[in-house]
């Protein structure tokens, strides 16, 4: 009889740990809603060196300063790079996982809190906030995104940063990603926004909402949120980052 996958909401996690157990680079497998199916990374990406990254990923992340937040910490590739560069770092997942490996691999604070935990800090508590990776997508959709944009205003100074990466999901010509497209209009949701989960090995983690986004989408979700585009970095037809600071309200 052939095992059932084991349901847990840290397949991530699991993930992460075995990567670090034994050394060896591996990806998780993203499943969509719709039955869509494929890797969820470059292998051995969340353990990637500062030398390997791309370039953009590489300039926007110069310019983080000050007390750093860095929200969707994973491994810790980036807490660890600014954390060597003399920075005060916070690294916060919602992955047990996650936190255990970055840990374990130096992070000096890294806590187990998800993206809609930042209420708990207080006001001006960081300089700067990274979202690398394509972690703008935590927000989820729209109407979360700028709910929680302005408690990243409120726990930032006046000359408070985000630095955010994202995956514009018009760049593509895969047809089962232009019928998501479609099917997400259809039922009033943005295109880019999709629903997965992980799968690692025997690990099945929960269901949850990601968000993609065009420059011109970022722009109209950063709106009336007291945040707007200073400088993007980056193929916007693909992935890119986004240099974000304070606007006025």
């Amino acid at each position: 009889m052939v095992e059932k996958k084991k349901n847990t909401d840290d397949a991530y996690g699991q993930l992460l740990l075995a990567q670090h157990r034994s050394g060896e680079k591996l990806n998780e497998i993203i499943e969509r809603e719709d039955d869509f199916i494929a890797t969820g990374s470059v292998e051995g990406q969340y353990f990637s060196e500062y030398k390997n990254w791309p370039q953009a990923e590489k300039q926007a992340i110069r310019h983080a300063e000050g007390r750093i937040l860095d929200v969707g910490c994973g491994a810790g590739r980036h807490s660890l790079h600014l954390q060597d560069k003399g920075l005060d770092v916070t690294a916060i997942d919602n992955s047990p996982g996650a936190i255990k490996v970055c840990k374990a691999r130096g992070v000096k604070k890294a806590m187990l809190r998800r993206v809609e935990d930042v209420t708990k800090f207080r006001d001006a508590s960081f300089d700067t906030i990274i979202m690398m990776g394509n972690n703008f997508g935590l927000f989820g959709d729209p109407q979360r995104a700028r709910k929680l944009l302005k408690e990243f205003r409120r726990i930032t100074p006046p000359d408070g940063l985000i630095i955010a990466g994202t995956l514009n999901p018009y760049g593509t010509k895969n047809p089962e990603h232009l019928r998501y497209h479609r099917f997400n209009r259809a039922r009033g949701r943005m295109p880019g926004q999709i629903t997965f989960r992980v799968r690692f090995g025997s690990f099945v983690g929960a269901w949850f909402d990601y968000l993609f986004v065009s420059p011109s989408e970022l722009e109209t979700i950063l709106d009336g949120s007291g945040w707007r585009v200073e400088k993007l970095y980056g193929d916007t037809n693909a992935r890119y980052f986004a240099l974000i600071i304070k606007d006025k309200l």
